[in-house]
């Protein structure tokens, strides 16, 4: 089990299920691939070692040419190995050894990477909420609604100084574009995996819109044991 292997997957919405001992266990639960080896980056050739994943199936009338061509090269690996046009492709890097054992139109499974009672990291792009102000966005208190304010209870206050420095600070909280970012929840513990049908259980909360494509990965801060 390669701590840096990770697979494609999509977020299917939240549910709970009963543990063993009578506990509910607030699960996400993830379409986690399977994913396909599509290519396999050589330190001769391109100067590391990886294996790129491709994860579901591209209609034939959204794929153009230039990404169906490696697919039908009469001397391709992929159209040798029969492997169709994937919809999302990911890149991991791995040490030599890993990526040599991997063969390119072999497809890896949630089992073949994960193991329940495990903790992983989750990555997603969250929710878009379009331009907000700093009480939505940071979670200002906001302004006093007493005393003769006026227009002035949702506003996030000074934002500099009259003299000295004379200027506003980078990186001060103020309204903007809030969501529609790529973001990583950190040490999800596995609490099953359904093989026949593809899906992990994680407990806690993932990034992201339902049917939103998701990234799982080994826990970078947690070491790979049971729970």
């Amino acid at each position: 089990m390669n701590q840096n292997l990770g697979l494609l997957g999509r977020k299917m919405g939240c549910t709970q299920i009963f543990t063993e001992d009578g506990l509910v266990e607030r699960v996400t639960v993830i379409a986690l691939g399977p994913c396909t080896v599509i290519r396999k980056r050589t330190e001769d050739r391109d100067g590391y070692w990886a294996l790129v994943l491709g994860f579901e199936d591209r209609p034939a009338k959204s794929t153009t040419k230039p990404e169906a061509g490696p697919y039908l090269k009469d001397d391709s690996e992929l159209k040798k190995a029969k492997v169709s046009v994937k919809r999302t492709l990911k890149e991991f890097r791995l040490p030599r050894e890993v990526v040599e054992s991997y063969e390119v139109g072999q497809v890896i499974g949630a089992p073949d990477v994960f193991a329940t009672g495990q903790h992983v990291d989750v990555t997603g792009t969250i929710k878009g909420r379009g331009f907000a102000g700093v009480i939505k966005k940071f979670g200002f208190k906001g302004s006093r609604a007493t005393h003769g304010s006026h227009e002035y209870f949702r506003h996030g206050g000074s934002v500099g100084q009259n003299m000295t420095p004379g200027r506003t600070f980078k990186g001060l909280k103020m309204p903007g574009h809030y969501g529609n970012s790529r973001t990583t929840v950190q040490n999800l513990r596995v609490v099953d995996i359904l093989t026949d049908r593809h899906l992990m259980l994680v407990r806690g909360a993932v990034p992201g819109r339902t049917r939103g494509l998701v990234m799982v990965r080994h826990a970078a801060k947690k070491p790979t044991t049971s729970a």
